[in-house]
């Protein structure tokens, strides 16, 4: 997906087993963001970055929704050992990150291999991608702060 797409109505299960969709969110602002593995040591800063800053991105109009390949019982026990305080969607089909583009090819020391491509999407109140973070781009520990130094600016 690029800048001005929709994102999906249907995201996806989050870790509590309720679907979450787009339309659950209207007239509020999305971090939608895509991570390779629960419990790992970069989704796990990357997380907990977001999570200690939310009440700046509720101020400021967003709700965060992360998405993994990993299981529902992942992502609940995830969520429950870092108190993450908002949706983790277990895509173990990849269907959202397909959709997303967040799944793809992936080099690890020469390898290639498919993969969760790290990238966070900022949703507008109408559902559209209005800002994209890149893997080379976001730096996990201070995610956070890297969303709301571009939210500052605009």
């Amino acid at each position: 997906m690029n800048i001005g797409d929709k994102i999906p109505e249907v995201l996806g299960i989050d870790q509590n087993g309720k679907e979450i969709k787009a339309s659950d969110y209207k007239g509020r602002k999305i971090v939608l963001y895509s991570y390779p593995k629960a419990n790992t040591s970069g989704c796990t800063s990357e997380a907990c970055s977001l999570q200690s800053h939310i009440a700046e991105l509720e101020a400021a109009g967003y709700a965060i929704i992360g998405v993994s390949r990993d299981k529902q019982e992942s992502q609940k026990n995830f969520a429950e050992k870092y108190s993450l305080n908002f949706p983790l969607i277990a895509d173990t089909e990849t269907t959202l990150l397909q959709q997303l583009g967040a799944w793809g090819e992936k080099n690890m020391y020469g390898r290639k291999t498919m993969g969760i491509l790290r990238t966070t999407y900022l949703v507008n109140e109408e559902g559209i991608i209005e800002k994209i973070f890149t893997p080379k781009q976001i730096k996990t520990k201070i995610h956070a702060e890297q969303i709301l130094d571009y939210i500052k600016e605009k």
